[in-house]
């Protein structure tokens, strides 16, 4: 049994590993992070294309004109609806996701059950695990990371040794994940709460039966 952990919160006054490849990445240690990867299947060419014109179509709505059908600096434009873009661009990407789009097989428990694991494996020792969920096609973890463990060598830990054991099972090889995840150093106390409400809701909300996703939680 595991003391439960005290989990911090973004510190603007500290200082911040901040990284970029295709998404920027934030990490402090002692900070409770919102962590989410998915299957490389999981979002096909024409559901991305869909989600992107639903960008669009949110701006246009909203007054912002879209030059030559592209995504502008919307930041810039439309300062005081940023943070309702934002919103409205993870909600429909999650909704996007929850639809179970690709082979899903993580709606298997022999293969979730491999992925939970392995978050669980070093917890306690270089991370404190709040929740999970493995979902048919997606993982969502709450998590945070003690000293001399970061985020980014964590989560390729964590995708390596999974995507080589479910890919041996099921007698494959090549990318089972999305190479790069998403990861958000949680702001507050109730920024918190709405994460771990998230994540525990998700296979309900997604409308899934309970055989088709794993969560646990430290809470029991």
């Amino acid at each position: 049994m595991h003391a439960k952990a005290n989990f911090g919160f973004f510190d603007p006054s500290e200082g911040v590993e901040q990284t970029r490849r295709s998404l920027p990445h934030w990490f402090q240690p002692n900070v409770a992070t919102f962590i989410t990867f998915r299957s490389a299947d999981s979002l096909p060419a024409e559901v991305v294309r869909a989600w992107e014109s639903e960008q669009r179509s949110w701006l246009t709505d909203h007054g912002i004109a879209i030059p030559n059908g592209t995504i502008p600096d919307w930041k810039s434009l439309a300062r005081p609806l940023s943070l309702d873009f934002r919103k409205h661009k993870l909600s429909r990407w999650n909704w996007h996701l929850d639809s179970c789009h690709g082979k899903c097989v993580l709606r298997y428990r022999e293969y979730a059950e491999i992925v939970m694991r392995s978050l669980r494996h070093f917890n306690g020792e270089r991370y404190d695990l709040d929740c999970a969920i493995v979902m048919p096609n997606h993982v969502h973890v709450l998590v945070q990371f003690r000293e001399g463990t970061t985020c980014r060598a964590q989560s390729e830990s964590w995708l390596h040794y999974t995507a080589c054991q479910i890919n041996k099972r099921l007698g494959v090889k090549g990318a089972f994940w999305q190479g790069e995840p998403f990861d958000h150093l949680v702001r507050n106390a109730q920024q918190f709460d709405y994460f771990r409400r998230y994540i525990a809701e998700n296979g309900i909300k997604a409308r899934l039966p309970e055989t088709d996703y794993l969560f646990w939680s430290a809470g029991g």
